[in-house]
């Protein structure tokens, strides 16, 4: 174990994967015909243990459960996206988060992850940096009393919320990230600091660290392909077409450099779950091949 594997240690953190490596939630049709069963054994093959929650897995929790705990995995997330920010949304947007807080309660965990896609370009075949939604003050205003409702149900389940800055989205770059944290209480709204979707919105991961590390309750880590996001930004393309691309890849590949990333979290005395992600299309990169590629990366670091 290295000297920063002491300072986040396994009875600290938990090392997780997304099973956006083996095919993609937001695109169903970036598929390599993987079933769950073949994913969720690669990834404890891989040697993680948790996982996040994808379209492919079994909706009853007894099943899902059993099949997770066979192969040594917890889930370290669910996704539920909000839209406080577009209208008569608000009451729907909570009752689909209680629904997933009562299945991922149901499943042993206890993170929710959420992210706004009122008026997202991210899913839209439209260049994605210039049709993002940009707030107003109003709908600020919306989302951020919207996240503290939802802090305070998960808070009273147990539970911790964290936010998911998202490429596409009106909390995508550095300044909209210190605007929702400025604007939501700290016991009720934690931020998930996702290293690839800040880099790739043109802003720095350490410095996102730095500056809000006594905030972080989730982490994804991935890397970025700066050509890709070069080309995404000069030809005006979409998220799609950027995930296409190769624009995201795992932590050992790519230009992030995650030892000073997790040397700020070692320093705050992060204790949670560390989940690599690399939203890639699996018929170009074979999700085994990273997921080892990933944790023998962290190993590398950690010393575990």
């Amino acid at each position: 174990m290295t000297e920063l594997g002491d300072r986040l240690s396994p009875d600290k953190v938990k090392l997780g994967v997304c099973c956006t490596l083996w095919w993609n939630d937001d695109f169903p049709a970036i598929d390599a015909d993987i079933s769950f069963g073949q994913a969720v054994s690669e990834m404890a093959l891989a040697g993680f243990q948790g996982c996040s929650i994808g379209h492919k897995y079994p909706s009853d929790a007894a099943e899902l459960k059993a099949a997770l705990e066979l192969r040594g995995l917890r889930v370290s997330e669910p996704w539920t996206s909000t839209y406080f920010t577009v209208g008569r949304m608000r009451q729907k947007t909570i009752e689909a988060f209680e629904q997933t807080l009562r299945h991922v309660k149901a499943l042993g965990g206890t993170e929710l992850v959420v992210a706004e896609f009122g008026a997202s370009s991210h899913l839209l075949p439209v260049d994605v940096f210039a049709n993002r939604p940009v707030f107003t003050d109003a709908q600020w205003d919306d989302l951020t009393s919207g996240l503290e409702e939802l802090g305070k149900i998960a808070n009273s389940a147990g539970m911790k919320l964290s936010y998911h800055h998202h490429m596409g989205t009106g909390v995508m770059t550095r300044a909209d990230v210190d605007r929702l944290l400025a604007s939501t209480d700290p016991e009720l709204v934690h931020l998930l600091l996702d290293t690839a979707h800040i880099a790739f919105a043109g802003d720095d991961p350490l410095d996102l660290a730095r500056a809000h590390a006594d905030r972080i309750g989730h982490v994804h880590l991935k890397s970025i392909r700066p050509e890709v996001v070069r080309r995404v930004r000069g030809e005006g393309l979409s998220f799609q077409e950027g995930v296409e691309l190769g624009v995201f890849t795992v932590p050992g590949d790519g230009a992030i450099d995650f030892r000073p990333i997790l040397e700020v979290l070692a320093d705050a005395d992060y204790q949670g779950w560390l989940v690599v992600e690399a939203e890639q299309d699996p018929n170009k990169a074979v999700p085994l091949e990273y997921a080892k590629k990933a944790r023998a990366h962290l190993a590398d670091l950690l010393g575990w």
